[in-house]
């Protein structure tokens, strides 16, 4: 009797005698589909790793549980469910009970879904729309991007959205060493030009970093009997001011580094300057101010008197109408281009008055800080000649600068805490806090894009760091 050749599948192994095993033909199991029926006996139990309850066999009663499918707490949240639902898929007029959209979201449900059949909406809208165009009223918070939208209001579902607090970084980015940065509180040694150059005065010379590059270039050298106590770049950005100890003013070309001229008039120290256009002002220890016109062969061409004591603090505001100065007479003036006597005193501040800042945001709004013996910030509107507010800090305050990408501020810090702080207009709240300098930060500038600030102190460090948003993301995110 012939043998049963062996199956392929078992040619690797010795065949089967056929006298003990009768002949088989292999069944072949299919490979596991989700699309293939699978018809066990019904004798046999299956066993797998899904279960599947069948609520039709439960013992609700067992735990005191009621199985009513049909109850109206059941049947209300079902049909609020499948309401919402079809308003969020099909528009609107299917949502049964809830209420309508607003007429731009009806328009890009009609737009989008095809489903919209309220010709009156449509017609309200522009008909050269441009959906794809990148709109103002199209940019919403991140939690107005729910299906539902802010238009359904549910009991007990809230749409509030979330606060979220803006994040400083809390370390500088970069640190720069400033060798004979002085400590001394009515000095203004450093400025940030439109260009985006840096000047500091060191001792009696004058350095530019280049932040593009990081290249240091030495502008001057006052000599060892002179020393630079101020420095100020005009707009823009092309020539710098030179305050001197010995009371000169020097203007210099950046781009050549040559110097223009030397304006005299002052009898001590230059420690405050301000620009406005192709006018210069300068503070100085004789308590006078010096408008100079560049454009005049004229040292100056008027003086303006009214401070008991030095000058530290020159701001004009960005309309260049108003000029704000302030002094270690405890004393902030405002004065107009063609006063020679100030138009508004305010005489709250209880020590010297440096640190000042006009708001680029509101017309007329200016800030001044106080030193030791005060430590308030205080808030003016110039326009109304009223007080605002004042907000004590803990500490001297040495300089201010407002955003000019949000409505914030920033303050540095001297005694007793040298401490950096952001603040939120008009609530005054402390978004940061920034510590690392360790005596007090009486130097601060701002870069020409608003994001980043310098600031110096008298332990011979420039510390730059990111405090504010750029004017591009703020235009993207309506809450901060």
């Amino acid at each position: 009797m012939p043998t049963t050749p062996p199956h392929p599948k078992f040619s690797a192994m010795e065949a089967p005698s056929t006298s003990s095993i009768e002949p088989k033909t292999p069944r072949i199991q299919p490979p596991l589909n989700l699309h293939t029926p699978h018809n066990p006996s019904p004798s046999r139990t299956i066993y797998s790793d899904r279960f599947i309850p069948s609520r039709s066999s439960s013992n609700f009663a067992l735990f005191n549980i009621t199985n009513n499918p049909s109850s109206s707490s059941s049947d209300d949240s079902t049909s609020a469910y499948n309401s919402l639902l079809k308003a969020a898929l099909f528009g609107p007029e299917f949502g049964g009970t809830f209420s309508p959209l607003s007429p731009e979201k009806s328009y890009l449900y009609g737009k989008f879904g095809g489903r919209s059949s309220n010709n009156s909406v449509l017609q309200s809208t522009p008909t050269n729309c441009n959906i794809f165009k990148y709109k103002t009223e199209t940019r919403k918070s991140l939690h107005s991007l729910t299906p539902f939208g802010f238009d359904y209001q549910l009991p007990g579902v809230s749409h509030s959205p979330v606060n979220t607090r803006r994040k400083v970084p809390r370390s500088p980015y970069k640190v720069l060493d400033a060798p004979a940065l002085q400590d001394d509180f009515y000095l203004n040694l450093v400025d940030w030009s439109s260009n985006n150059v840096l000047a500091v005065g060191l001792s009696h010379c004058v350095y530019l970093w280049h932040a593009s590059s990081s290249k240091v270039v030495k502008l001057c050298d006052l000599g060892i009997d002179d020393t630079v106590c101020s420095v100020g770049w005009a707009q823009r950005g092309t020539h710098l001011a030179v305050g001197t100890g010995n009371g000169n003013l020097q203007l210099w070309d950046a781009t050549r580094c040559k110097r223009v001229r030397t304006m005299e008039g002052h009898r001590l120290r230059v420690g405050a300057l301000a620009w406005s256009s192709s006018m210069l002002s300068s503070g100085s220890r004789d308590k006078s101010i010096l408008q100079h016109d560049i454009r005049a062969q004229d040292n100056y061409v008027s003086k303006l008197s009214g401070h008991k004591s030095e000058v530290c603090g020159l701001k004009w505001s960005y309309d260049n109408r108003e000029l704000a100065s302030g002094g270690n007479d405890n004393r902030l003036f405002v004065w107009n281009q063609h006063s020679t006597q100030p138009v508004l005193k305010y005489c709250e501040h209880t020590a010297a008055v440096k640190a000042i800042a006009w708001s680029p945001h509101l017309h007329g709004l200016l800030a001044s800080g106080g030193g030791t013996a005060d430590r308030c910030i205080h808030f003016w509107n110039t326009t109304t000649n009223s007080h605002l507010n004042c907000m004590d800090t803990g500490s001297q305050v040495c300089n201010l600068a407002w955003s000019k990408n949000v409505n914030e501020l920033v303050s540095t810090h001297g005694y007793s805490q040298n401490q950096i702080i952001v603040w939120r207009y008009p609530t005054m709240s402390k978004l940061a806090t920034l510590t690392g300098h360790s005596y007090r930060v009486l130097y601060l500038a701002i870069s020409p894009d608003g994001q980043t600030i310098v600031t110096g102190a008298g332990d011979e460090t420039l510390r730059f760091w990111n405090v504010f948003p750029s004017a591009k993301s703020q235009v993207n995110h309506s809450v901060l």
